[in-house]
């Protein structure tokens, strides 16, 4: 088999400590970035890029910003749409006040108001958690989306009440706005999420993940070894809702193109939520295979009866799409709660030790 470690040895432990230690993983690694950015923006068509693509790496982002809360701090939230709202309409104030602005830097500066926002409503934390803690996180839902829909001033007192993404270019090319492009949006995107994936696996890997993980695991314990509850419960906070709050700014300014109250509901959360259990509890890769799960099964129930011969209404379709994500998410449970990053991750082992897998 290729996937082999042997004659790969580790002389320093930097290199035994790698994200990728195994020259295979770096390999595969590189391969995919090398399709995501040289061959899948000129090869697929609009509908694959609008349709698929852009929001898949949207709601995978958003997806570690929940993970990084409730996968490795063990703090569970139902206001993630909510969040990803305050970046929506952040980076909308942000681009109206500075028009001269980089939108890709509008865009990562609305996270920082997400953060704010969001280490606010994490300060209740460090007296509840469990289910109080997702009652207190779903009334910030609530709450955010009351604001959006009430405080004019957000959204410019348009009468519409929607806010909607002016053009703006980046070096000469336009990345928003009705004359951009599906795949120098998809670029934008993909850039920004592969940026900020390597900077989430960093935080988990050091001090802020440990201090996390040690919290999760045993909350008093980690404050008798000398860790401070609320600083890394609302670091937690903080660096969730700042992932949630760039993925609703690219949600609106690189994806819809123009939003409502509607699209930062509770819903989303939900959404968030099951691409999180279904993927993996703590783990960055799950965060992308949830995604991808949750986005594309849709599409698939859509398209599969067609193949064979069958047609199937959209409504229908809507209908098995719940039913199958409310399956696997109790199979997920009971079964294997480390969801498809777990399976991934048991499948690696059974290649590395081939022919004699465990």
């Amino acid at each position: 088999m290729l996937y082999r470690e042997a004659g790969q040895f580790k002389t320093t432990y930097r290199a035994d400590q790698a994200v990728f230690p195994i020259r295979q993983d770096r390999l595969g690694i590189i391969a995919i970035l090398v399709i995501a950015f040289g061959v899948l923006p000129w090869t697929l068509n609009d509908f694959w890029l609008n349709s698929i693509m852009i929001p898949f790496l949207i709601f995978a982002l958003a997806t570690i910003g929940l993970n990084i809360l409730t996968g490795y701090a063990g703090q569970l939230s139902l206001g993630t749409g909510g969040f990803m709202g305050v970046g929506a309409y952040g980076c909308y104030k942000l681009v109206t006040i500075f028009p001269d602005l980089n939108v890709i830097v509008a865009i990562l500066l609305s996270g920082f108001v997400a953060s704010a926002v969001g280490i606010f409503f994490g300060l209740p934390s460090l007296r509840i958690k469990g289910f109080y803690l997702a009652v207190a996180t779903l009334a910030s839902q609530f709450f955010l989306e009351w604001a959006f829909g009430r405080i004019a001033w957000l959204y410019n007192y348009n009468d519409s009440g929607a806010i909607e993404v002016p053009t703006r270019e980046v070096f000469g090319i336009a990345v928003t706005g009705p004359t951009a492009t599906s795949n120098h949006r998809y670029l934008v995107v993909l850039g920004i999420v592969v940026f900020l994936t390597w900077i989430a696996s960093n935080l988990v890997r050091g001090r802020f993940g440990r201090n996390w993980m040690a919290v999760r695991d045993r909350d008093i314990a980690a404050e008798l070894m000398g860790i401070r509850l609320l600083p890394a419960k609302l670091t937690a906070f903080a660096v969730s809702s700042y992932y949630c709050g760039v993925a609703g700014a690219m949600m609106v300014f690189l994806w819809l193109g123009a939003a409502e109250v509607e699209s930062f509901d509770i819903n989303v959360s939900f959404l968030i939520l099951f691409m999180v259990i279904i993927g993996g509890l703590g783990s960055l890769l799950g965060a992308f295979l949830g995604a991808a799960f949750i986005w594309l099964m849709p599409i698939f129930l859509r398209s599969a009866p067609e193949m064979i011969g069958f047609s199937i209404s959209a409504s229908t379709v809507e209908h098995l799409n719940f039913i199958v994500i409310g399956a696997m998410i109790i199979l997920f449970l009971i079964l294997e709660p480390a969801g498809f990053a777990r399976l991934w991750q048991v499948a690696k082992e059974k290649l590395r030790l081939w022919p004699f897998p465990y």
